[in-house]
């Protein structure tokens, strides 16, 4: 620092906060920001003009303040000293040592100082805290939904038609048959928006009201706590939190109500994991004797611009001492006391208090939290059938066009030619039929119903229920693992010692040969004669019970697990992993049970209830990069220093003692899908033990490179020759049917990827055990990418080998989308499977909006967290499991299930139906249209092009309900399989995801029946021409609906007695209708031999050929589910 000027101590040019400015004036006149040092590292700033100086100023204080975020809490603060930064009146009451100057960062810098009791000008700054899932308020709900609605072409037609009913040149038939259907599909549709918003409000309302106890300064001696909405808490406040209460923001941890000022928190709403995460609150506001002290202190909070980011958080926590006096009564400098903050002093909004009390400082709100950060607004979801019949519905249009404007030419041109051609757009306007928007939505209905009442699926719910086909169109299923796949319940399978191996089902051995080996124990203490660790490994070939005694002691000792007493007397343990609780429970089990642990003792209770009490020394907690945790205790009856480390095999077998089994066994329970623990330990002498603690000490002093020679230390004077004691294989429970629910997706053409949180260890052995990866199929892993050429290499290997399963972790996920997005996603795309982990919820969705995106496939996500709410609302299709991890996937997605096996009825059967029946009545109700029109075109061509309606008022009206409707919606119910065949053969699945049930070629294929059709029905009617024009309406009218009648008998692939019924009962409405619709029918006529035989001779020309067609072509190719029956 021999840089940067020092000036003598006094009360003049004081700053409000009570520090010394610098001032030299013959140097600069420059605004002075936070110049410190941390440690012993030195900070040359050369003061000298304004300009470019500033900036250099700039770069070295982000320098310097990340050099002093990121570092070691060991670092010394050594100086302090601030100026006037920018203009006075700007200024918050204080600044923080970590506070970047306000005057280079006006714009966008999202940073904050707050001070303790902030103002309410500066709270008032920062977001309230509301929960907001609607997707309307008042004002938007009307705009937002017609919108929805019209910007289907399909729509706006009708919209367009009716309103040109309005206009009497253009009037024809009724007003109401072109109002009233469109009017009924908007009342629907508003009604359904506006109930599913109005619960999406209730929910809200109800996380915005969950109160909250607040600390606030009170004049009297009673209590200091006011109970406050949720939504009224600001940045700056300070929130009391009890046992299973949900953090309502992002506040630092200041005190909790463990005396080592440690908390567990649940994070499955964040990040998916159920394991409770550790978190330290801040060293100087733990040390106050109670809360209300925090009221009085004089600190401030500087925290980092929100981000997305879970992980990571950049603060200082600022006490200022109040001011001393020296000898000679002149103050001192204020040199206020900073403390670096990191993630693990924060608790993140949505995460639950798992144990105890805490008090926190809220530093993010609303908007600005992680979790709000990291979820997506959902967006209206429309089916890829409705979008492919809205491309039908402009083809359609511009068949009536050309129809139109055809006619108009053929006949010259003549007198007003454009009001005809109007005229004649309305005439054929049933070519697009307003009844198949009010037919489709039905079906989806009865589909939507058909799903919730499934006794074989019990439990599932259908939240939008627009989207059924979508289930039968899948063709990447993207799968949360914990919760979703597993059930997050570990269970102690196998422990292998080299010599022996015991499965779960001869635990009971290994708890008697523990009990006899405590025993020999105490018989030995009796006589005085103290076996030590040495002299037993000294034996030749000690006995089996002693050599599991020590595995098992070492098990029990090895973790990071606190017991912690419940209030009805029951004793939990809570850990950061699951794996670890599934080791302390399973030693447990055996006899050896961990009674007491706090940060330097552990006491166990033997089989005979004696008590084992150990110091611990030191912790070498488990990270993705060691992949090992070790401790070092020291017996305290004995003195004993034992190391005891487990981890990964991969890293373990070069630390302990050569043998000749390690890498086979760890094979083998891989393959069975175990979690495997290689367990090993080491003794100490205490001169090794002296040795190893001064080198350490040192190393943990070092201001560069501090990390590594940390490790380097533990590497060299611990981490070798360890004897190896055992092999631990636990089992994380898979959730019902999962491996074959998997198996069969897969065989139905659907590519499955799994995304989590997870580590990649444990996700590559999910992936063994759900058989995600076939048997023997290559693993390839992809991990800590840094740099470009690493991701193309990468990218290059797996082009050249498409058939094996990459496992990739967030990091090098997100490196390669940055790179190369494009190529990335079109190899990844062709693989059997995938696995990411340690992905983000934002990574999730990011991944399913990019297939989407690349492939134009349909894309499912299903999930069971908070944390999979993004992916599931980016999916085509979002299927949510009510699970542990509460509701909050379930009721964002657009299908609710209680179990991952579900999905294969759901997409196999219920899926498939949906969209072959949508498909199959889309098209009916085209041709139902388009057969009326062609048969109006065909009668305006013979009667000199006038546009005068062939069938008027009644007749139109019952066409397109009464006389046709029930059987053509029956078409809803129809199968070509029935349910085991589809759950059999997954493969008919595969063939309905190329979208042949409704594409261009079908639907030109029932465009030429319909022509056909209506020109012989109108041609043979115009033939057996009577006398009468009325005698034609009724001959070609009656002809028409019984070839519809027939026609929907004809697609029928399997009958159901509503099928039956419908045709029956309508023919018999028609028989009955004529009688009073004397305006078109001639009862006399009607009832001749006469008009029998004619209309009998019509159907039989118009439907005959069509039957035998189809009885030729399922001979000659018969369809894929024909096969099969």
């Amino acid at each position: 620092m021999s840089n940067i000027p020092l000036h003598s101590l006094g009360r003049k040019g004081k700053t409000r906060a009570g520090y010394v400015p610098l001032n030299d004036a013959q140097d600069t006149d420059m605004p002075t920001g936070v110049l410190r040092a941390v440690g012993t590292r030195n900070v040359n700033l050369t003061v000298k003009a304004k300009g470019k100086q500033r900036e250099r100023y700039t770069d070295a204080d982000e320098f310097d303040e990340e050099a002093t975020l990121l570092g070691n809490r060991d670092s010394t603060l050594e100086e302090v000293e601030e100026g006037n930064v920018g203009e006075p009146s700007k200024r918050p009451p204080r600044r923080s040592s970590g506070q970047r100057p306000s005057s280079i960062h006006k714009t966008q810098d999202k940073s904050r100082t707050i001070p303790f009791r902030p103002p309410e000008k500066l709270q008032s700054k920062f977001p309230p805290n509301l929960v907001r899932n609607q997707k309307y308020n008042i004002f938007t709900f009307f705009p937002i939904v017609i919108y929805e609605q019209f910007k289907f072409f399909f729509n706006l037609y009708f919209l367009l038609v009716a309103l040109s009913q309005f206009v009497p040149a253009l009037k024809i038939g009724f007003i109401v048959t072109y109002v009233a259907p469109l009017a009924f599909v908007l009342c629907v549709t508003m009604g359904k928006e506006a109930f599913d918003d109005y619960k999406r409000n209730l929910r809200d309302r109800e996380a915005n009201s969950q109160k909250y106890l607040t600390l606030v300064p009170s004049s009297d001696s009673g209590p200091h706590t006011r109970s406050v909405p949720s939504s009224s808490l600001q940045v700056g406040d300070l929130v009391v939190l009890e046992k299973n209460q949900r953090v309502p923001a992002d506040m630092v941890l200041l005190r909790t109500s463990d005396a080592s000022g440690t908390c567990f928190i649940r994070t499955d709403q964040l990040d998916g994991e159920t394991d409770w995460k550790l978190r330290v609150a801040v060293p100087a506001t733990q040390k106050f004797v109670n809360d209300s002290e925090l009221l009085d202190l004089d600190a401030e909070v500087y925290a980092d611009a929100p981000i997305k980011d879970i992980h990571t958080f950049i603060g200082t926590f600022t006490i200022h001492t109040p001011r001393t006096h020296s000898v000679h009564d002149v103050p001192m400098v204020q040199v206020p006391a900073v403390e670096p903050l990191s993630a693990e002093n924060v608790l993140w909004s949505n995460t639950v208090l798992a144990a105890g009390s805490a008090v926190g400082f809220i530093v993010y709100t609303g908007s600005e939290t992680r979790a709000v950060m990291n979820t997506s607004h959902p967006e209206t979801k429309v089916g890829l059938l409705d979008l492919e019949i809205n491309r039908l519905a402009k083809i359609l249009c511009a068949v009536t066009f050309a129809l139109s404007f055809g006619l108009v030419a053929l006949n010259g041109f003549r007198g007003q030619w454009y009001i005809y051609v109007f005229r004649f757009l309305i005439l054929f306007s049933s070519i697009i039929p307003i009844s198949l928007r009010v037919n489709l939505d039905m079906g989806k209905t009865v589909y939507a119903q058909q799903i919730m009442n499934d006794s074989e699926i019990p439990g599932t719910i259908v939240r939008t229920s627009t989207l059924p086909e979508e289930l039968g169109r899948i063709e990447y299923l993207l799968s949360d693992k914990t919760g979703t796949l597993t059930q997050n319940e570990m269970e102690m399978k196998k422990l292998h010692m080299g010599t022996m191996s015991y499965g779960f089902d001869s635990m009971d051995e290994v708890a008697h040969q523990l009990a006899s080996a405590f025993g020999a124990d105490q018989a030995h203490a009796r006589s005085n004669s103290i076996a030590t660790g040495a002299q037993l490994a000294m034996r030749g070939r000690r006995d089996m019970s002693s050599r599991l005694r020590d595995v098992v002691l070492s098990l029990a000792l090895c973790h990071n697990v606190t017991p912690v007493t419940n209030d009805d007397g029951t004793l939990t343990y809570q850990a950061s992993s699951p794996d670890e609780v599934a080791i302390v429970k399973w030693t447990e089990s055996v006899g050896l049970k961990l009674v007491f642990r706090d940060r330097t003792r552990m006491e166990l209770q033997t089989p005979t209830h004696a008590r084992l009490t150990y110091d611990i020394l030191d912790i070498f907690p488990f990270t993705s990069e060691s992949k090992r945790m070790g401790i070092v205790v020291r017996d305290a009856h004995s003195g004993e220093v034992l190391f005891l480390q487990k981890g990964a095999d991969v890293v373990m077998a070069r630390i302990v003692q050569r043998n000749d089994w390690l890498e086979e066994e760890t094979g083998n329970m891989a393959r069975e899908g175990l979690r495997t623990l290689v367990v090993a330990r080491k003794r100490l002498t205490s001169q090794q033990y002296a040795a190893f603690k001064t080198a350490h000490h040192a190393a943990s002093i070092r201001l560069d490179g501090r990390g590594e020679a940390m490790i380097s230390v533990v590497a060299e004077h611990l981490e070798h020759d360890l004897e190896l004691l055992g092999l631990t294989g636990v089992e994380d429970k898979l959730q019902d049917e999962v491996k074959g629910t998997l198996e069969l997706l897969r065989n139905g053409g659907i590519k499955i990827w799994m995304l989590t949180g997870d580590k990649i260890e444990t996700a590559r052995c999910i992936a063994i055990s759900t058989k995600l990866v076939a048997r023997n199929q290559y693993i390839h892993e992809v991990a800590k990418l840094k740099t470009s050429d690493q991701v193309r290499d990468e990218l290059e290997f797996l082009q050249s080998k498409l058939d094996c399963c990459l496992v990739i972790d967030g990091e090098s996920l997100q490196l390669c989308l940055n790179l190369y997005k494009n190529e990335f996603i079109e190899i990844t795309t062709k693989l059997s499977a995938v696995v990411a982990c340690r992905c983000s919820p934002t990574q999730k969705a990011d991944v399913a909006r990019l297939i989407r995106h690349h492939t134009k496939k349909r894309v499912c996500c299903i999930g069971d967290g908070g944390n999979d709410v993004s992916m599931i609302q980016a999916a085509d299709v979002g299927v949510g499991i009510v699970g542990k991890e509460g509701k909050q996937a379930s009721l964002a997605a657009d299908f609710s299930v209680t179990q991952f096996s579900y999905l294969t009825k759901l997409l196999m059967w219920h899926g498939r139906n949906s969209y072959r029946r949508s498909a199959k009545l889309a098209q009916f109700v085209i041709h139902r249209g388009l057969i009326i029109s062609i048969m109006q075109a065909v009668f305006s061509a013979i009667f000199y092009f006038a546009p005068i309606a062939l069938y008027q008022g009644w007749l139109m009206v019952g066409y397109a309900t009464i006389y046709t409707m029930a059987p053509v919606f029956s078409l809803v119910l129809d199968r070509d399989v029935n349910e085991d065949l589809a759950l059999i053969y997954p493969e008919l699945y595969k063939e309905l995801t190329k979208g042949r049930a409704l594409s261009f070629k079908t639907f030109f294929q029932w465009l030429m029946i319909s022509v056909y059709q209506g020109a012989a029905i109108m041609i043979m009617s115009l033939l057996l021409f009577e006398t009468e024009f009325l005698n034609i309406v009724s001959i070609s009218f009656t002809a028409l609906v019984i070839n519809e009648l027939i026609m929907v008998a004809l697609e029928i692939t399997t009958w159901h007695i509503y099928m039956v019924i419908s045709e029956v009962v309508t023919l018999f409405f028609y028989v009955i209708s004529i009688a009073f619709l004397p305006e078109y029918f001639d009862l006399g006529f009607v009832v001749s031999t006469r008009f029998a035989w004619k209309v009998a001779v019509i159907v039989a020309v118009s439907a005959l050929p069509l039957y035998v067609i189809k009885l030729i072509r399922s001979r000659i190719a018969p369809a894929a589910s024909s096969k099969l029956l």
